[in-house]
């Protein structure tokens, strides 16, 4: 979108907006308009995206999967370690506030005298 002035911009945004079902509407509105850009490159396919050791979600659970005892896990343990991953890499809220709960819950339990999980 470069090459367009201001003004082309808004107004190519109005008439995409203009196109919109009254349901998608409401939802930018919801949002805010202004926010709202539908120019905005897509994302990476998940399948490419990397996390910040430039490794992919694929690799990022092989490697964590390789070092656990393979006795030790079940199929429900690796879609969970598989599920973090890809929200880690998504950069998910969510998974995010997960994440420093089991880091703080272990903090706990060492400072606690527990083991571990």
């Amino acid at each position: 979108m470069d090459k367009f002035t201001p003004e082309e911009i808004e107004e190519r945004k109005k008439l995409i907006f203009d196109a919109m079902g009254k349901r998608g509407q409401r939802q930018i509105l919801k949002n805010g308009y202004e926010k709202w850009n539908p120019f905005q490159e897509p994302k990476d396919p998940i399948d490419i995206r990397k996390d910040k050791t430039k490794r992919t979600s694929q690799v990022l659970i092989r490697e964590f999967l390789s070092q656990v005892d393979h006795d030790e896990y079940t199929n429900s343990f690796a879609e969970g370690a598989f599920e973090m991953c890809l929200g880690i890499i998504n950069e998910e809220e969510k998974i995010r506030g997960m994440f420093e709960f089991a880091c703080w819950y272990e903090a706990l339990l060492k400072k606690e005298g527990h083991d571990s999980l």
